[in-house]
């Protein structure tokens, strides 16, 4: 039997087993942001649920400015990978298309039975199908730099806050109840469009690397106000917010069009200074 099973003596020159390097704070501080903006998300879902629909509605806000922040920090703490890219998507895929769907769908869409659901669904797989077209293109190599000002279609956050709409003008006062359900269901139903269309829509992501010296007092002015608007008058700012984003929809994609004629004309224009300034 020894024979057939001989002492092993370990080879002294054999490589030690590679051991996981540790990962810096770096790289985990834009996750943590990812995560508790996805908490916020399912927590709305469950106030959802539960009826509370005002703070519902806070909660998916919150999570649109938390991600707002988390690619931001990501890219200043040179913190940004793959790992990171793709969580992102899913937390995006709650916070924007799950949360708000049940939302709308507790709130009103209801009403509608078996109709309402069915948009509720179209409007959450509006948001899957739009956060997959958005990762593929950024494996696309021969996108010019200057359509890094435009999204394709309405971006996750904004097709969310947007489709909340009504329920800021119910907080406000607006009876909007079982009535204003076949609009509310019409209005949803164009935010989904929207979001998987081709419609170029303002980025902002080249927003904010230089500033001029001279902008910076009444910047720092402006972020306070707009703070203590949003503050002492949530749904009012919100209502504001949304209503001008929807008008500036056509004004984006004129712009768009210029900017396109010009790159095919043989060159595109200079960037304007509203854009010039993730």
């Amino acid at each position: 039997m020894d024979d057939l099973f001989p002492p092993f003596a370990p080879d002294p020159n054999e490589p030690r087993p590679r051991r996981f390097k540790p990962v810096p704070f770096r790289m985990i501080a834009p996750n943590m942001i990812t995560l508790m903006a996805l908490c916020l998300g399912l927590t709305a879902i469950r106030l959802a649920f539960e009826g509370k629909f005002e703070p519902a509605v806070i909660a998916v806000v919150v999570a649109g400015v938390l991600d707002g922040i988390d690619g931001r920090v990501a890219r200043l703490l040179k913190g940004t990978s793959r790992f990171g890219a793709e969580l992102d998507s899913l937390a995006d895929f709650v916070n924007f298309g799950c949360a708000p769907a049940l939302i709308l769908y507790g709130f009103v869409l209801f009403h509608l039975k078996s109709l309402g659901w069915i948009i509720a669904l179209i409007f959450a797989i509006a948001m899957a199908l739009r956060l997959a077209r958005f990762n593929a293109m950024l494996d696309d190599p021969n996108r010019p730099e200057w359509k890094k000002d435009f999204f394709v279609g309405m971006p996750a956050p904004a097709g969310a806050l947007t489709a909340m709409l009504p329920l800021y003008l119910h907080f406000l006062g607006f009876g909007l109840e079982r009535w204003a359900a076949p609009a509310i269901l019409i209005y949803v139903l164009c935010i989904a469009l929207l979001v998987v269309s081709t419609v170029p829509t303002y980025s902002g992501k080249t927003m904010g690397k230089r500033v001029p010296r001279s902008l910076v007092l009444p910047i720092f002015l402006f972020g306070v106000a707009a703070f203590g608007i949003l503050i002492s008058y949530p749904f009012e700012a919100l209502v504001a917010v949304s209503g001008g984003y929807l008008l500036t929809i056509p004004v984006v994609a004129a712009q768009y069009r210029r900017r396109l004629k010009a790159e095919q004309a043989g060159g595109v224009e200079e960037r304007p200074a509203a854009l010039a300034s993730e």
